[in-house]
Formats: C-alpha cells, sequence, structure tokens
C-alpha cells in the first residue's frame, strides 16, 4: 500500500477516506511538523499534505523517492519550491475558492476593529476601569461612506471589496488585470498603489508572496501621506515591510493596522503587540469549521485522484 504523510492532525473523516487506499502518517503534534520527521517520513511517500509552515524546499524534495504528489492545506503556496518540484514530475495542488469568503470575513472584522478601537475597549473593561459613557471615549473613524483600497484582487480581494457595497464605499484596487464585476457592481477604479496611497482611508492587502510582490508595500508608500489609511493584511506578511509599518504608525503616517500574517510567522514583533491602535490575529483567516473541512477534503481528493491518474481539479499550473 502506497504512503502518504500528512504534516498536521486534519479533519478525521478527511483522514479516514485516505486510509481507505493509503497508509497514513500523520504528524500529531499541534505545532510544525520538525524537519528530521518530514525528511525521514518523504523518502518513501506517494503523497504529502503540507502546511504553510512545512517549507517544501529543493533539499526536501531531493529526499522523495517516489513522492508524485503535494497537496497543500492553504490557497497560498509560497512554502513550496514549486518550479523544482514540477521538474521532478511531482504534482502541486492548493484549496482555492473554499476559503475565499472566511478570509474576507476576517479582512473586515480587522478592519472595524482598528476603525472603532475595539482593542482599546477590551482593554479597558477587562482592566475593570470603565466609568460610564462619555462624548470623547474612544473616538474612531467611520466606515459608511469612506474610501477604500484593494490591493490584489483575486478571489480573496474581490470578495473582501464586493462585500463593502453595503458601506456604499468608494472603491480603488490594484490588479495585474481588470475587474469587470467590481467595476459593474460596486464602481470600483483600477489604480495603481499611488493613487490608492493618496486617496484610500482604508487599504486591505490580499497579494500572495513571490518574487513580485515581496516588499512590495513599501516605507515609500507607508509614508507618503501626514495622517494616512488604516492597513488591513490578510494576504502575506512579507508584502509589506514591517518595521517601516510600525515607524509609519508611531509618526502618525499610518493611523492603525489590523494584521493577520506577519513576516516571520509565527513570530510576531513586540511593537505589534504593544501599540494600540494595531490588532493582531494568529493567522486564522480560514479557520471556521467548514471552511477548514472543506481544505482537508479538497487535499485528500487530490491525493487520490493523482493515484487514480486522473488530473487534480485544483492542480497548480
Amino acid at each position: 500500500m502506497e504512503k502518504v504523510v500528512v504534516l498536521r492532525s486534519i479533519n478525521e473523516r478527511a483522514i479516514e477516506q485516505l486510509k481507505e487506499y493509503f497508509n497514513v502518517v500523520v504528524w500529531e503534534e499541534d505545532k510544525p511538523a520538525q524537519r528530521a520527521f518530514i525528511e525521514n517520513e518523504i523518502k518513501d511517500a506517494f503523497g504529502l499534505i503540507s502546511l504553510l509552515s512545512d517549507k517544501i524546499d529543493r533539499d526536501l524534495i531531493d529526499k522523495a523517492q517516489v513522492l508524485k504528489v503535494i497537496a497543500n492545506y492553504a490557497v497560498g503556496i509560497d512554502n513550496i519550491d514549486v518550479a523544482y518540484a514540477f521538474k521532478k514530475g511531482i504534482v502541486v495542488t492548493n484549496t482555492p475558492d473554499v476559503l475565499t469568503n472566511a478570509t474576507a470575513e476576517i479582512a473586515w472584522a480587522l478592519l472595524f476593529s482598528v476603525a472603532r478601537r475595539i482593542k482599546e475597549g477590551i482593554k479597558l473593561m477587562e482592566k475593570r476601569a470603565y466609568k460610564g459613557w462619555s462624548p470623547s471615549l474612544f473616538l474612531g473613524d467611520d466606515v459608511y461612506g469612506a474610501t477604500l483600497g484593494v490591493i490584489g484582487a483575486g478571489r480573496i480581494g474581490t470578495r473582501f471589496a464586493l462585500m463593502s457595497k453595503g458601506f456604499d464605499m468608494n472603491v480603488f484596487y490594484f490588479s495585474r488585470s481588470r475587474k469587470p464585476v467590481l467595476e459593474k457592481e460596486i464602481g470600483a477604479k483600477k489604480s495603481s498603489l499611488e493613487v490608492i496611497f493618496e486617496k484610500a482611508d482604508y487599504i486591505s492587502i490580499h497579494l500572495p508572496l513571490n518574487d513580485e510582490t515581496k516588499g512590495i508595500i513599501s516605507k515609500e508608500f507607508l509614508f507618503s501621506r501626514k495622517n494616512g489609511a488604516y492597513i488591513i493584511n490578510t494576504g502575506r506578511g512579507g508584502v509589506l515591510d514591517e518595521m517601516a509599518l510600525i515607524e509609519a504608525i508611531k509618526k502618525g503616517y499610518i493611523k492603525g493596522a489590523g494584521l493577520d500574517v506577519f513576516e516571520n510567522e509565527p513570530d510576531v514583533r513586540e511593537e505589534f503587540l504593544a501599540l494600540n491602535n494595531v490588532v493582531v490575529l494568529p493567522h486564522i483567516g480560514s479557520a471556521t469549521h467548514k471552511t477548514r473541512s472543506k481544505m482537508a477534503e479538497m487535499c485528500v481528493q487530490s491525493i487520490i485522484d493523482v493515484y487514480n491518474k486522473k488530473v487534480p481539479a485544483n492542480i497548480i499550473k
């Protein structure tokens, strides 16, 4: 029986489905699998289910003697040397679409949290320091009627932007291609990063991490306008200069930030934790029961498809 290695305990039903076809080895600890474990188990594995926290690089791929498929339990694939996997005849898949709504929703949760100073309000209540209603207590900024900049208009960025319809926002988006659905449904305008940083009250980042996007949100943009926008990032931490963001927030160029992703996860810069106008989450954009179950099912189906000599529906091309 062929072996499949799963680098974290995922949906139990999906694991049971795998066991109908394969000998399944699971890293049971709720933390990233140790490199030594992966190196040892991948040697004779037919399939691998990896997570974003698992670096599947060239050296690791070279240790795989019979590997045919890597199913990444995520939309992003920046943790995998995809080009080298292709060269070695290994199929790589991801889990698109199913986490679109969940991730767009968490971006809105972060946006409202920083706009309406939720973190500060929670801290006050937890300290039992609330003394009663006050006209000036934790004044925030309006979302309704504000200007929204969406950087990255793929599936998640597009869905996030469409959700702004109920708030009657003026929307600008940055994308390699035009998005007719955004222009038709909410009157969004395709724009440059310069225009977005010049005009937007809220800027939400939905970019994947690759050579083109790494560090694209630079100090130049973050310091481009005094008393500028709020920054929301649910894409990848590496697309933005975190130290420049911290400096821009401290100096008032950026009003605040809501972050679900970080440059060197799981490490989070202490300054983000200390700043009252920064809300941080532990990369939970796709963390709903329904979404995570579907992601597991997609990974399993991809491996079964390759085993049955079929092309997986979500293959990376």
